[in-house]
C-alpha cells in the first residue's frame, strides 16, 4: 500500500488550497478513505472520510462547510479541496486507507499564517 499526498503549501487565512493523495499498491475503488491531521504539539484528528464510490462523506464539526473531500477512482486519487482556511487549520495532512485507517501517507504540510 502506498499513499502519496500532495498540494500542501502555506496560505494567508481565508485562502484555499486543493490536497491530492495518489494511491496505489491496493484496489482503491473499493476502499474507503479518510483524511487526518495532525496539528504541532496535538494528537491526530480525524478530518473528513468518503465511501467507496463518493456517495457518502462526513466531516469533522471544525471543518464543515469549508472542507470538501472527494475521489477520482478512475485515477486512484483522493482530494481534499479546502477553502476560507483558518490558522487553526495549520497542520501535516496525511491521507489514510479506511474509515479507522490502516495505512497512512507521509504527510502534506498546510500552514495558515498572516
Amino acid at each position: 500500500v502506498q499513499l502519496v499526498e500532495s498540494g500542501g503549501g502555506m496560505v494567508q487565512p481565508g485562502g484555499s488550497l486543493r490536497l491530492s493523495c495518489g494511491a496505489s499498491g491496493f484496489t482503491f475503488s473499493n476502499s474507503d478513505m479518510s483524511w487526518i491531521r495532525q496539528a504541532p504539539g496535538k494528537g491526530p484528528e480525524w478530518v473528513s472520510g468518503i465511501n467507496t464510490d463518493g456517495g457518502r462523506t462526513l466531516y469533522a464539526d471544525s471543518v464543515k462547510g469549508r472542507l470538501t473531500i472527494s475521489r477520482d477512482n478512475a485515477k486512484n486519487t483522493l482530494y481534499l479541496q479546502m477553502n476560507v482556511l483558518k490558522l487553526e487549520d495549520t497542520a501535516l495532512y496525511y491521507c489514510a486507507r479506511g474509515w479507522t485507517p490502516d495505512y497512512w501517507g507521509q504527510g502534506t504540510q498546510v500552514t495558515v499564517s498572516s
